[in-house]
């Protein structure tokens, strides 16, 4: 096969198309491939900021690992389940970032994308939205602060049943996007992968605002002051994120039908970026407000009575064994001058 090759001066999208006018050619079939090179590599000019967003995350998780771990050994002895959850998610936001960027070095090294380290990245970046979402709500429903479970079986289950839904609706959805073709489907199946991944994500938002407005009321009849200030900054981190986020889909909406034709590829990474760093600025204000410290009932689950009458309990059991240890003490005073009285009448007998 003849090997043709064109030279691009000039710096755009371009497209290939073969065009046939002859009505005989009619279900002809034309075999080639075609090798797109950059300046810089084969990475599309679309995708290829997104490598260096991903190295960026990398780095930027692997900081946050590291000052995690040195926080987890220095207190270790203090450390609650809600801790481990919150390292897996870390370790998992690693991996992620550190696969897509090692997936898109080699397809700008060698032109090619295998497609075991596509699904490989694919399948972490599930399973690391999965247990993100997850975090997100069973630390709104208060475990390991205000209840030392989630409540019983049914509701572990219903939540368990909830990650295992959305790791599918989501896996599927990244498969298409990643390793199918512009053709291989159709819109309407397209809108059908979207709209679980989207009901979903609003089953997830409601749970967890309802939660946390329940979490938000126990612990303010409580009057546990500490934690309630605590929650209150989750919250707001929390409701910040959504209103940026519903802004962000309204933005990414208004882009996508503005540009049909990627006219402004040079800065649609931007779009893929912001949930990355959005996903990653969540992570980081939990990490904040529950790192491990020598203070861990400020955030640990505690019992009823212990949260609430600690010190007064203290107080008054002491006043209760000072005064009956000073009865004690006069009753047997009394006692022995008794007895010594008795004494002494029996020697002048």
């Amino acid at each position: 096969m003849d090997t043709t090759t064109l030279d691009i001066n000039a710096t755009g999208m371009y497209y290939l198309y073969f065009m046939f006018c002859d009505p005989s050619l009619k279900g002809t079939t034309i075999q080639g491939r075609t090798v797109w090179r950059n300046p810089k590599g084969y990475l599309p000019g679309k995708m290829a900021p997104l490598m260096t967003l991903y190295g960026f995350m990398s780095l930027a998780y692997l900081l946050l690992g590291l000052c995690w771990f040195l926080r987890f050994v220095q207190f270790w002895k203090d450390i609650i389940h809600l801790h481990y959850h919150i390292t897996a998610v870390i370790a998992l936001g690693m991996c992620e970032m550190a696969v897509w960027y090692f997936e898109y070095a080699n397809f700008n090294s060698t032109g090619t994308r295998p497609m075991g380290i596509t699904l490989w990245a694919v399948t972490f970046t599930s399973v690391k939205k999965t247990l993100s979402r997850l975090l997100l709500l069973v630390v709104s429903m208060g475990y390991g602060v205000v209840r030392p479970t989630l409540g019983g079986n049914r509701i572990a289950y219903r939540v368990l049943l909830l990650g295992l839904l959305y790791f599918g609706a989501s896996e599927a959805l990244e498969l298409v996007e990643h390793l199918g073709n512009i053709n291989d489907f159709s819109g309407k199946t397209k809108l059908l992968l979207v709209l679980p991944v989207v009901c979903l994500d609003s089953c997830f938002i409601l749970w967890i605002f309802s939660s946390l407005s329940k979490t938000l009321e126990k612990l303010q009849t409580r009057r546990n002051l500490a934690k309630l200030e605590l929650y209150r900054k989750f919250t707001n981190t929390l409701a910040v994120s959504v209103l940026l986020s519903i802004a962000w889909i309204g933005f990414e909406l208004y882009f996508n039908a503005t540009d049909p034709l990627n006219e402004l590829w040079q800065i649609a990474w931007i779009i893929p970026a912001f949930w990355c760093l959005l996903s990653y600025a969540l992570l980081l204000v939990i990490c904040a407000l529950w790192a491990p410290s020598r203070n861990p009932t400020r955030y640990a689950y505690l019992e009823e009575t212990g949260d609430d009458f600690d010190e007064e309990g203290i107080s008054l059991t002491s006043s209760v064994a000072k005064i009956t240890g000073d009865v004690a003490a006069k009753l047997e005073r009394k006692t022995d001058l008794a007895f010594g009285e008795d004494l002494e009448e029996d020697k002048r007998e």
